[in-house]
């Protein structure tokens, strides 16, 4: 029988402890941020960022002891809280933000957003129907496409007409597409797909989203129309591009940002996390912030390559767009090339849900490496 010391030693060499320190050196640097961003609006920010925290990192390691197919065997019942946990947003817990959104759940004083625990049942689900499509159907018989994309339309059209969360909902569209394509559907049904986009989205564009939604979208692109006083929907994106160009090289220094320190962007601490770091961070901030979020992307994505099966392939690539969609757009927001849609900036802005499920997706990840190979494939796999 294995001492306790041999079974912890075990455990950290089976468990990705690569990932799992990018992963905590992105929330520290992301914590300090939150820290310097709300100096002036009290330290409860900083409490549930760091209590999400430790949440996450006790996730990450029970998630890694679990294996994703026990999870993934009980479908019916993931499909069950997916669409219990959107539904949740019509009973008397959930609530409109200041954007508008019915996207949150508050009770007893706590906030939590159902879609950030979505995405990741959703991308286990997916990747579960696309690994059995492969292994006992045609993956890509009419019928095989139509299950996906019912799943995907059913979750997308309920959560878009209960919440109005535009940001979240497209990164289940991309995360589908994404996971779609990695499984090996062939080129003709992306082709019909985006015929099939061609002719959905007028439609959602005149019956679907709200003016505000339109101009949020039209924003980066028709600024001068949309907003020539630059007061309304332009002003937090304006103030996150001041704030990113102060910061030159090296950064203002925490604390000292003008834009930062002021109440010129609301979301400082969350959507525009990214700005702040920016500006008292500078430059050398954000290429930090970017590399570390890239060599998490990139890990997930080699975790899921030398795995042994079909399912723990999809689901590292199914985390890993998550993450690259919403580095890409929160990046993209606070320098005007994106449309504001209220992503988190994952490990980095401010929100606990984000950040506990965060850890916990990655978490399933190191589970998934953590899992013995079958002996016929442990020779062609890298230790690393």
């Amino acid at each position: 029988m294995q001492s306790k010391a041999s079974l912890i030693r075990d455990f950290f060499k089976r468990a990705d402890m690569l990932l799992f320190t990018l992963c905590l050196a992105s929330a520290i640097m992301g914590l300090v941020a939150i820290s310097s961003a709300t100096r002036t609006m009290g330290s409860s920010y900083i409490y549930v960022q760091l209590l999400a925290m430790i949440i996450g990192i006790v996730l990450y390691f029970v998630l890694t002891v679990i294996d994703a197919d026990i999870f993934a065997d009980q479908w019916p019942l993931l499909l069950v809280v997916e669409f219990g946990l959107i539904l949740s947003l019509l009973t008397p817990l959930g609530y409109k933000d200041d954007t508008g959104n019915r996207a949150w759940l508050r009770f007893l004083g706590i906030g939590i957003q159902p879609a950030e625990v979505i995405k990741v049942i959703y991308i286990i689900l997916t990747a579960k129907h696309l690994s059995y499509l492969k292994e006992y159907r045609n993956l890509n018989s009419p019928l095989s496409v139509f299950q996906l994309v019912a799943h995907l339309g059913a979750l997308f059209a309920l959560y878009m007409v209960i919440s109005s969360d535009l940001g979240n909902a497209l990164v289940f569209f991309f995360v589908f597409a994404v996971l779609v394509f990695a499984a090996g559907i062939k080129l003709y049904w992306f082709l019909f797909g985006g015929a099939a986009m061609a002719l959905a989205v007028p439609l959602a564009w005149n019956y679907v989203l709200s003016d505000n939604q339109k101009n949020r979208i039209l924003l980066p692109y028709m600024q001068d129309t949309i907003d020539p006083s630059g007061f309304n929907l332009s002003w937090e994106p304006t103030r996150a591009k001041l704030a990113l160009s102060a910061g030159r090289l090296w950064g203002t220094g925490l604390g000292q940002g003008a834009q930062t320190q002021s109440s010129a962007l609301r979301s400082k601490h969350a959507d525009y996390i990214f700005a702040c770091i920016g500006e008292e961070m500078g430059m050398v901030g954000c290429v930090v912030v970017i590399l570390l979020l890239t060599a998490i992307i990139l890990r997930c994505v080699y975790v899921g390559l030398h795995c042994h099966s079909t399912f723990g392939m999809l689901v590292c690539i199914g985390m890993a767009s998550m993450i690259c969609f919403q580095l890409f757009n929160s990046v993209g927001m606070c320098t005007g090339l994106t449309p504001v849609i209220g992503l988190t900036l994952p490990f980095f802005s401010y929100g606990g849900s984000s950040l506990f499920t965060m850890f916990a997706a990655m978490g399933i990840v190191s589970g998934i490496r953590y899992r013995p190979k079958p002996v016929q494939f442990r020779a062609y796999s890298s230790e690393f």
